[in-house]
């Protein structure tokens, strides 16, 4: 265990893996401290979420970051491109947003170095997963290096940890994580494209993959799906 008085940054996005990684963060003892980044992201849903988690969870400093990547496009979730419905398949997704987490990343390392943390959780998978490239055990190893290589701590011989505890869990695993935590994962969100009453649209690639997770868990999802 963990002294409480050690702190650790999780990148918070709102969704059901950030919630469950920043659960186990503070399982761990650790102070939790949350970066959110809002980055134009089509489902704009997921920065409320990320609020609610925050307080849920008791964080003891939440960072909203404004850094929009509409100006950059390529993607489903900053451009005006449609969010593929037809199930998740075998080749990277148009939902894919460029270097998404080795910015994300590199900003919440910033930010731990600046509030004297260095241990790091981001909830990347690698499993039930849509393909994404920065979500791969070899970049976050990778990226611990350069971490260790690019900033004072590291220089100095106090490297970051980065922690990535749900990386070769199923979404069903997840699930459960979630459950054994006592976590509301109504709180969360997943969906990419949520309709305009605010329902998750329950097609999209997250959309399924969270479906699916908890249905092989044998758990009640309480996110709202269009048509359900």
């Amino acid at each position: 265990m963990q002294s409480e008085t050690k702190s650790a940054v999780v990148l918070l996005s709102g969704g059901l893996d950030s919630m469950v990684v920043a659960g186990l963060a503070r399982e761990q003892g650790f102070g939790v401290l949350a970066l959110t980044i809002d980055y134009g992201q089509r489902h704009r849903r997921e920065l409320a979420s990320a609020k609610l988690v925050a307080g849920a969870i008791g964080v003891e400093r939440h960072v909203v970051l404004p850094l929009d990547l509409r100006a950059f496009g390529g993607s489903a979730l900053t451009a005006d491109i449609a969010v593929p419905k037809d199930g998740v398949g075998s080749d990277i997704p148009v939902t894919y947003v460029p270097a998404r987490n080795l910015v994300f990343l590199s900003l919440t390392v910033a930010f731990a170095e600046a509030s004297g943390a260095h241990d790091v959780f981001i909830g990347v998978n690698a499993l039930d997963y849509s393909g994404y490239p920065d979500c791969r055990p070899e970049f976050i190893a990778s990226f611990a290096e350069t971490a260790r290589l690019g900033t004072r701590e590291g220089a100095e011989g106090r490297p970051f940890t980065i922690h990535a505890p749900l990386q070769h869990m199923t979404k069903a695993d997840i699930a459960r994580e979630a459950a054994r935590l006592g976590l509301d994962t109504g709180l969360s969100w997943s969906c990419y494209d949520p309709t305009d009453d605010g329902l998750a649209c329950g097609t999209c690639d997250s959309c399924r993959l969270r479906q699916k997770g908890f249905a092989e868990a044998g758990l009640t999802d309480r996110v709202a799906y269009a048509g359900a």
